[in-house]
C-alpha cells in the first residue's frame, strides 16, 4: 500500500477528474468548431455577422453549392 502514502484515493480521484475535464473540453471544442464550419449540415459555414443575403448567395455560388440558374433566380428574388 505504498501509494496510500502520497494521497491515496484522493489523488487518484483527482487525476481521473482532471482527465475527465480535459476530455469534455476537447469534445465540446470539436463540436463547436464543426458546428461553425457547418460539417454534416450540408449548408456550409454559418453566415458571418453583418453579412447580407446577397453575400451569402455569392458565397454559395462560388463554392458550387448552387448553379448559375439558381443563383440568378435567387438573386432576382432578393432584389425585388
Amino acid at each position: 500500500m505504498h501509494w496510500m502514502q502520497y494521497g491515496g484515493w484522493s489523488t487518484m480521484g483527482g487525476m481521473w477528474l482532471l482527465w475527465l475535464i480535459v476530455i469534455v473540453v476537447v469534445v465540446v471544442a470539436i463540436y463547436l468548431l464543426a458546428r461553425v464550419a457547418g460539417v454534416g449540415t450540408g449548408r456550409g459555414a454559418l453566415p458571418r455577422e453583418g453579412e447580407s443575403a446577397e453575400e451569402i448567395l455569392r458565397r454559395r455560388y462560388a463554392r458550387g453549392e448552387i448553379d448559375r440558374e439558381q443563383y440568378e433566380r435567387m438573386m432576382s428574388d432578393l432584389r425585388r
